[in-house]
């Protein structure tokens, strides 16, 4: 379970920016993790969409832009020295290990990695390991909050699909 108390959006709407994103990120990290519960391994593995995306690979790619934006982007450390693929479609791959279980504990353990690293960050300072080059941490927020929304919507139609099947 994550370490930190669930909070929702309209518990923040008079606190400072800073809880606001933090709010929204949390609420769609936990959206996003919990698309797979309910679901039998096979269901979750499943493709319904011509790309790689599954409902266990969207969970498993939240994983890996966790890391990106938040080791990487905060360490500047490479992506080979974090351990994570090369290239964000190649997040999507599942291995035969990748069970609901490992990958949701890998996401939960990765978000909560981030707020650590971000923790003493104020909303203006620099990540500098990013490839477009120095971001402030507002517009990286803004970023994954926006890529969040995203996979929730596409989670959501997945989920969607096979629970009519």
């Amino acid at each position: 379970m994550p370490s930190f108390p669930p909070m929702f959006a309209d518990q923040v709407v008079d606190q400072p920016v800073r809880a606001q994103f933090e709010v929204f990120l949390d609420e769609h990290r936990r959206a996003l993790n919990c698309c797979l519960d309910g679901l039998t391994e096979e269901q979750v593995r499943r493709s319904l969409v011509p790309s790689r995306t599954t409902l266990l690979g969207l969970v498993k790619h939240a994983t890996f832009v966790e890391k990106v934006w938040f080791d990487e982007a905060i360490t500047c450390r490479s992506r080979g020295e974090i351990g994570i693929p090369a290239t964000p479609d190649e997040s999507f791959i599942l291995d035969k290990d990748d069970t609901i279980a490992i990958v949701q504990r890998a996401h939960r353990e990765a978000f909560e990695a981030s707020r650590d690293a971000t923790s003493a960050l104020g909303l203006d300072d620099m990540l500098h390991g990013n490839r477009r080059g120095p971001l402030p941490l507002r517009w990286v927020y803004l970023h994954l909050l926006r890529e969040l929304a995203q996979h929730c919507g596409h989670a959501d139609i997945l989920r969607e699909q096979l629970i009519s099947e």
